[in-house]
């Protein structure tokens, strides 16, 4: 025993002659500490209602609830966390998972009500002294974090190694880098919410942490008949709303799927997604076009017992899917991996047969119970200004189309392509590989209306299109063409001021005094899609009811104002894959609740 050992315990008695400390109000002279964790505040209109907080507390001391004046949305719950403090234990983990920070604790500790039903309220909805006041428990920044902010990036190609050929760009996750992936969702749900198809995405991606790839194949065809292709080409709405994108990166929620998908191969589809054999009940059911949404529906009609046919006006299915995105993007045995496993379940596709012209949609009424028609956008829209009818001006689908198929399309040493869409970032991408391949040189200028903050094209389609040494000159609206001795020169285009006028309407001011020229042999016309509905005869049309911009109406099970009739996909909602995918899922079940008397 050392000397201090002995003399530690009589230092206490130079307290004595101390003076002592008499609080006389200590429920208000005593505050507590800067950062005691106190009574729960929150920023109602940063909260996005994720739930991850009511998950996470052991207690069970939280619940979501709605709250008057919060409306759901995309990206919001709409429910608020109510405390209640008979069960709460301040351990502040609510606090130190919440995806938004929203969530946080006064040092507030004293708190004196009668009525014990006072001490359940919601925060930031139920005011309280504390609620504005900003001392108190947060998450400590860089300190330590539930999930890891930073998502695990997917390998690309290099430009230099994709630019001339089109060999898929995107690697795909390996094992490891989706399982590290999968660790930073959070479980929320407000993705689903937002997904079209409402995918069980949560569920699917905890599939891969737990390594039961199979399970997560069962979860995405619960509502998705296509994940190879969804898991590459979907416009990933999901990844917008993602509740640990509000702090770091989104969750790779469409790569994570294409992982699943990827994992599984085709001749393991049948046997994990089917138990036992498909029990027909005698009805048939004609689906026209092989797009996202007539497979969904035959898809969904098929495991239901229905007998379904497609009719394909081309000469192999999967629509703008295969006809209208480039191979770098969809590589077309993915397309077929998906398609076969739905002819599998004996859908039949008869292809090379337009409605309308090889068999009227009338006999296929005749010859089915009902007909549903996914036949998507396909017809180019011209801009329609001076120059524009020349022979050396060419429409992105129609070339699309012929590239895909394999097709020599017409070359020019300098193009110039007009759109802001994906569409016009596919043609440009596609074309700049061709022109390498024929002349060593990208010389291919792609200018919109819209300004770059909104134009609709994907921000990395823009990205990856200047990788490739496409110019992308966003802001300009195209005034004429310039033709001289019956050969195309360039474009003339001005300074876009702005797209809609007061009540919303399209209507481009330009600034012609701020003018530019874009050189170019040939133009590409990339402003939008229309549909072509010639298979519907005038008897049939009159029988229609039609709404705006020329669309059908139909109610929420996409059924027309024809009982038998059903339409979806572009030329009803989107255009996208993940749209036309939940369309025909949707149409599927009222074709069903229609011819089984429900």
């Amino acid at each position: 025993m050392m000397i201090k050992d002995i003399l530690s315990p009589f230092s206490a008695w130079k307290k004595v002659f101390d003076k002592p400390v008499v609080i006389k109000d200590p429920i208000n002279d005593r505050p507590g500490a800067d950062r005691y964790r106190g009574f729960h505040k929150n920023d109602i209109e940063t909260c996005i209602g994720c739930g991850t907080c009511e998950d996470i507390c052991e207690n069970e001391a939280i619940d979501m609830i709605p709250v008057e004046g919060i409306e759901t949305k995309d990206g919001d719950s709409g429910l608020r966390p109510s405390i209640d403090y008979g069960r709460c234990c301040w351990c502040a983990l609510c606090v130190d998972i919440c995806t938004t920070t929203s969530l946080t604790l006064s040092n507030a500790y004293n708190w004196v009500e009668e009525d014990p039903e006072a001490y359940r309220f919601t925060p930031g909805v139920d005011e309280k002294p504390w609620q504005n006041e900003e001392k108190g428990w947060k998450k400590p920044e860089g300190n330590y974090e539930f999930y890891s902010l930073n998502r695990v990036s997917m390998e690309h190609l290099h430009p230099e190694e994709r630019s001339d050929s089109f060999v898929e760009m995107v690697k795909g996750y390996s094992k490891e880098q989706a399982e590290k992936e999968a660790d930073r969702c959070v479980e929320c749900g407000i993705c689903t919410a937002t997904c079209p198809a409402h995918m069980g995405i949560p569920e699917y991606i905890k599939a891969i942490r737990n390594d039961d790839l199979e399970e997560g194949l069962r979860i995405l065809y619960d509502t998705n008949p296509l994940p190879e292709i969804c898991g590459r080409i979907c416009t990933h709405k999901c990844e917008t709303v993602c509740s640990v994108g509000h702090r770091g990166d989104p969750i790779s929620i469409r790569w994570l799927k294409r992982y699943i998908a990827d994992q599984n191969p085709s001749e393991k589809y049948k046997q994990i997604l089917e138990s036992e054999s498909l029990k027909k009940n005698g009805k048939k059911v004609a689906i026209i076009g092989s797009g996202p949404a007539g497979l969904s529906a035959a898809y969904y009609l098929a495991l239901l017992g229905y007998e379904c046919t497609i009719y394909e006006k081309l000469s192999q299915a999967g629509g703008m899917m295969r006809y209208g995105i480039p191979e770098y993007r969809l590589p077309y045995d993915q397309i077929d991996k998906d398609i076969n496993y739905i002819l599998s379940l004996g859908v039949k596709i008869v292809y090379d047969t337009t409605i309308g012209k090889d068999i009227m949609l009338e006999q296929l009424e005749k010859d089915n119970d009902a007909v549903f028609a996914g036949t998507g956008l396909h017809l180019g829209r011209s801009t329609r200004i001076d120059g524009s009818d020349h022979k050396d001006v060419y429409q992105s689908i129609e070339m699309l189309r012929k590239i895909t198929q394999g097709e020599e399309v017409h070359v020019a040493e300098k193009i110039v392509v007009i759109g802001g869409g994906n569409v016009a970032m596919d043609i440009t991408r596609s074309l700049a590989r061709l022109q390498i391949q024929k002349y060593g040189k990208v010389q291919i200028i792609t200018t919109s209306l819209e300004t770059e903050d909104i134009m609709p094209a994907d921000v990395e389609e823009v990205v990856e299109s200047r990788e490739e040494g496409a110019t992308v000159m966003p802001g300009w609206a195209p005034q004429h063409i310039e033709i001289v001795d019956g050969k195309i020169k360039g474009l003339h285009v001005a300074q876009c001021l702005s797209l809609f006028d007061e009540t919303g309407n399209f209507n481009p001011q330009c600034n012609l005094e701020n003018t530019r020229f874009f050189e170019g042999d040939m133009v590409v016309e990339s402003i939008g899609q229309g549909m072509d509905l010639s298979y519907l005869s005038e008897d049939i049309k009159e029988q229609l009811e039609m709404g705006p911009r020329g669309r059908i109406q139909v109610n929420d099970v996409f059924q027309t104002s024809l009982p038998w009739l059903f339409l979806g996909g572009d030329i009803i909602q989107g255009p996208d894959v993940i749209h036309g995918i939940a369309n025909g899922h949707i149409a599927a079940r009222g074709i069903d609740r229609l011819l089984s008397g429900e």
